[in-house]
């Protein structure tokens, strides 16, 4: 199996089974937010597949509604992030002059700011102040897109840059310059598809890098918030039972390390793919 069929059946896997994550918990009998506080950590059993945690929230359950936050926040700010890094990068090398140095001036300073404690601080700060509403788990998810988006866009800018500019420079599109092609039709039939490959790639590592961004975030307490659950704030919970109930731990990390390894994995086969 090629590493992007198996990136795609990890990360296809992991998304069919966070939307079908009602189903499962209607199917089993079980609710994700239902505490048990005499059943907490309960070792696997028919009615806790994977036990349950300090609350006595059933493992699984919390898992699969986990998925479709952690997978939904990767995937679209991946998406965002991608978006404006390729309307940025074929803008700066379409136009060039000051537009083109601007731009790149701009991805070069936020590149050089310590990525870490910048989406800490901005993920502390009150919904309000970036014209969020407040509370809520799709409040926070769109905090965090939101985030994760504007400060996530600038690698795909200079590769989209540098790819557009190589193919502008081309002995076809300068003949169809001088043949009177529209620059919209230009961009449109000779830039853009040049650019498919290395986007799909850089689109293919922002989703793994995203869902990273929001578990950690999660697990410092400034990402998705409680009750909701994901994948970062479920290891923010269990971190003082690592020995005492070690799979609490041991599940929602599993799952943050197959869902990487599979953009990982796609992003490296689209690599060899597309590659010269």
């Amino acid at each position: 199996m090629t590493r992007l069929r198996l990136g795609l059946l990890l990360l296809g896997a992991l998304a069919l089974a966070a939307l079908l994550s009602p189903w499962i918990t209607a199917a089993l009998g079980i609710d994700p937010e239902a505490q048990d506080l005499l059943a907490r950590h309960a070792a696997p059993s028919p009615e806790h597949p994977l036990g349950t945690d300090d609350l006595g929230r059933d493992v699984l359950a919390r898992l699969l509604s986990g998925a479709r936050v952690s997978l939904a926040v990767g995937v679209a700010a991946a998406l965002a992030s991608t978006g404006i890094g390729l309307l940025a990068g074929v803008m700066a090398a379409w136009r060039g002059g000051w537009l083109d140095a601007a731009i790149m001036r701009l991805a070069d300073g936020l590149l050089a700011l310590p990525a870490l404690p910048i989406l800490v601080l901005l993920a502390a700060m009150d919904p309000g102040a970036l014209g969020l509403p407040r509370g809520g788990a799709g409040t926070d998810i769109a905090r965090i897109v939101v985030i994760l988006a504007l400060f996530g866009w600038m690698g795909v800018a200079r590769l989209s840059r540098a790819a557009a500019l190589t193919t502008l420079s081309r002995d076809h599109v300068r003949a169809a310059r001088a043949l009177g092609v529209t620059e919209g039709r230009l961009l449109w039939r000779h830039v853009v598809p040049s650019l498919t490959a290395p986007v799909a790639v850089a689109a293919s590592l922002a989703v793994g890098g995203a869902i990273l961004a929001e578990s950690t975030l999660s697990f410092l307490g400034l990402g998705i918030q409680p009750p909701a659950a994901s994948w970062g704030n479920m290891l923010a919970n269990a971190q003082d039972l690592v020995l005492s109930a070690p799979g609490a731990a041991v599940w929602p990390g599993l799952c943050i390390a197959l869902a990487v390894a599979g953009a990982m994995l796609v992003a490296d086969g689209v690599r060899t793919r597309t590659g010269p």
